[in-house]
């Protein structure tokens, strides 16, 4: 599942709301926001929270909030009674820090809960058991982290949700977002720090097929091309990717809908219904050195490969038999890697995505 995130340091305008009503439309099922208020402003996060719950019900997603300490009661909620907070349309407590276990537990027979993945521990584990914590109530949601230099690493994130996932828990990441980034520093909002200036799309399918589960932007925004990408890969199972000429005379052979083979290559993305395309005579044009997110078609001299359409992985040598048609744009290169066996991706011109 994808969601995505709204932030009530500000009050919500009239394009938020439509930003919602967008991200709702294109198939993402939750938002997230956080209620660490400043003294200041309890009030202001009180009336924000029942304008974004008000949203969240009317479109049906799932509206995750994370606390800390005495959060709520800043807010003018009750702790010992959640049914106010469903009420507005919130659906789960993010845990953060200066919650007890106990309290936790008491909180997990109301609602959703999210524990922080992180730090969550087998001492944990075992005092909410003993707390009567309704674990099918329980999730674990990671981090996301403004600061460079300081997101999660690879190994460590995966090592992490193995044994979340044998503990039986269903795990959330973040990855960035492209617009409306959140300062003061503005550097994305990741959970593993090799996604911060990722393509968003690209940071999801990683995450997915490293089996996180729920995955939400961290940011604020999305440009309206990955908004699109994302709508596409959630209700189509493809990615979309544009590309441009590279001058030869098979461009326009190369361009529309594809199929990874489902016997995946390594260098390479095999399109499997290049040989259901009609071959013109294919001769060698532009046999130039391969980069990721080449797009190449066999040349004559390649005999019975004539006519295979493939997207490169990485670089490769010049080879006389294949031609490079077409490049992937660079902001989408990321794509490229994440396109596994099976699954479907189009290659589309400049200018083509709103068509």
């Amino acid at each position: 599942m994808f969601g995505f995130s709204i932030f009530l340091n500000e009050a919500l305008s009239q394009q938020q709301e439509e930003y919602v009503t967008d991200m709702a439309q294109a198939g993402f099922k939750g938002v997230f926001t956080s209620l660490h208020i400043p003294e200041d402003d309890a009030t202001k996060y009180r009336e924000r929270l029942s304008q974004l719950g008000s949203w969240c019900k009317a479109l049906e997603l799932e509206l995750m909030v994370d606390i800390s300490g005495n959060a709520l009661k800043k807010a003018g909620f009750a702790m010992d009674n959640l049914s106010e907070l469903v009420q507005i349309g919130v659906t789960g407590l993010r845990m953060d820090y200066h919650i007890s276990n106990l309290q936790i537990a008491h909180f997990s027979q109301q609602m959703k809960i999210a524990l922080n993945a992180s730090t969550v521990t087998a001492q944990d584990i075992a005092e909410l058991k003993k707390a009567a914590a309704n674990f099918s109530n329980l999730e674990a949601w990671h981090n996301y982290y403004p600061r460079p230099e300081t997101g999660l690493a690879q190994s460590w994130f995966l090592e992490k949700n193995q044994w979340l996932k044998d503990n039986g828990f269903t795990i959330q990441a973040f990855v960035p977002g492209d617009a409306n980034l959140r300062g003061p520093l503005f550097e994305g909002l990741p959970t593993l720090e090799q996604d911060r200036y990722k393509h968003p799309l690209a940071a999801a399918l990683w995450q997915q097929n490293a089996a996180v589960d729920l995955i939400y932007i961290g940011d604020g925004g999305l440009k309206e091309r990955t908004k699109e990408q994302f709508e596409n890969f959630i209700n189509n199972n493809e990615i979309l990717l544009q590309v441009e000429n590279c001058g030869t005379d098979y461009f326009d052979y190369i361009l529309g809908d594809h199929v990874n083979r489902l016997d995946e290559a390594d260098a390479v993305v095999r399109s499997a219904d290049a040989r259901f395309r009609k071959i013109p005579q294919i001769k060698a044009q532009n046999t130039v050195k391969r980069t990721l997110g080449s797009v190449t078609v066999d040349n004559e001299k390649y005999l019975r490969y004539a006519g295979e359409i493939q997207l490169c992985r990485q670089e490769l040598a010049a080879d006389e038999k294949v031609n490079v048609v077409a490049q992937v744009i660079t902001t989408e290169e990321d794509l490229v890697r994440q396109i596994k066996g099976g699954m479907k991706f189009k290659l589309q011109s400049m200018g083509e995505e709103h068509e």
